[in-house]
């Protein structure tokens, strides 16, 4: 087999650590696989890159942060290296340009346009393991450019794709994806599969395992994505595919849970055609995230509406409300809401899924504020005060301990 590792800053933190991963990586080879391994920087290394740069000028120019930030990933990629070559196993570093990975000129947040894979083909094929420099590339314009935030995990997936390996296993310094927070429910089970959707809604909803990027690009790319933990290598993870290799589809996979949220009322707003047209596009126009939309239409020919936005976005909604104040009656807003969901493709064919996530939230008095569904999830809005209680609730109503 072919399998193309990654490895996280906290798995590659230390020398012990970088260690370690030759370790997972001599085990995996000694097996009879071939082995790429994707690493990130050190962890806290990129920020102290920043920092550096940040010591001239805020806006450093983007290209040159590129140079400089790309520069981590090289680092720990020829540690380990010579970490395996010094245990006699054969191996060869590779920066992004090495890998073939070619972007687009979107410095400091590039896209991967395309992967010539002839040069690890060629290291492979004389018996290497390649360990590449993640996060990085060549530019078109022949610069080195970097991927933004969570890019070494789509380098990997990227990887994959482009060599069509077996697998593609993202190592971190947790060991797979659970049914929920086991920190909130100690119950949670770990999930032996999930597919590419629900870990995308997961994801989204605040689910910190894997980055929506990848999975949004290893749904693309066909790749088997597997989540484990290089803490506890032994461990089998959980495995991200698609829909038909899951045999017995759970109703429910997950629950969710997200605080990063504010809710925005507007009420007594007068209605009238285009308002809320008026509303949403001032708010995209400043990139502000809007999840949750409901609008009550009153008697009196007002309406209120409600919607969400994460917290990060609270003071630029602001800004933009003020220019519709004299549009509503009243403008508030409510932080210490929080967003619960469960995802699970098996909604699609069965009934009675919401009921039982109201009767479970009624069952311990929560009210629900706002409620919103798609295919495969059902998101509601409530008083951050319950959040723990309604996560378990739900994670009981759902038997996900099962």
């Amino acid at each position: 087999m072919l399998k193309v590792l990654k490895f996280g800053g906290t798995s590659v933190g230390t020398l012990d650590r970088i260690q370690n991963v030759a370790e997972i990586i001599k085990k995996i080879k000694d097996e009879g696989h071939n082995v790429i391994a994707v690493v990130s920087a050190m962890s806290g290394e990129t920020n102290k890159l920043i920092e550096y740069a940040e010591h001239y000028t805020k806006s450093p120019v983007a290209n040159e942060m590129d140079m400089l930030l790309s520069s981590g990933e090289r680092v720990t990629s020829a540690l380990l290296s010579i970490a395996l070559n010094a245990q006699g196993y054969k191996a060869t570093s590779m920066s992004g340009r090495q890998a073939g990975i070619v972007t687009d000129n979107a410095h400091t947040k590039a896209r991967i346009e395309s992967i010539d894979t002839a040069n690890m083909k060629n290291a492979l094929n004389d018996g290497n393991i390649i360990i590449v420099a993640g996060f990085q590339g060549i530019a078109e314009d022949g610069r080195v450019s970097t991927l933004g935030r969570g890019g070494s995990d789509l380098t990997a997936v990227a990887i994959a794709g482009a060599i069509e390996a077996d697998v593609c296993e993202i190592y971190t310094d947790v060991d797979g994806i659970y049914t929920t927070d086991p920190r909130i429910e100690p119950k949670a089970k770990k999930l032996e599969k999930i597919s590419y959707d629900e870990m995308l809604e997961l994801a989204s909803l605040g689910a910190k395992v894997l980055q929506n990027r990848s999975v949004e690009m290893a749904k693309k790319l066909n790749v088997n994505l597997v989540s484990r933990s290089s803490f506890t290598p032994e461990v089998e993870g959980t495995l991200i595919t698609k829909e038909e290799n899951i045999m017995e589809q759970p109703v429910v996979s997950g629950i969710a849970l997200d605080k990063n949220q504010v809710r925005v009322g507007m009420y007594g707003v007068t209605d009238r055609p285009g308002i809320a047209s008026a509303i949403f596009t001032a708010l995209a126009d400043a990139n502000i995230n809007v999840d949750m939309i409901v609008q009550t239409v009153g008697v009196d020919g007002k309406t209120d509406l409600d919607f969400t936005i994460p917290t990060t976005d609270w003071e630029t909604c602001k800004k933009v409300m003020e220019k519709f104040k004299s549009e509503a009656e009243n403008i508030d807003y409510n932080e210490t809401i929080c967003k619960v969901s469960i995802v699970g493709v098996g909604m699609k064919s069965h009934t009675g899924v919401a009921s039982k996530a109201f009767t479970a939230l009624a069952s311990e008095n929560i009210n629900i504020r706002i409620i919103s569904t798609s295919e495969i999830k059902i998101s509601m809005i409530i008083e951050e005060k319950y959040a723990e209680l309604a996560v378990r609730a739900l994670h009981d109503a759902y038997e996900l301990d099962k």
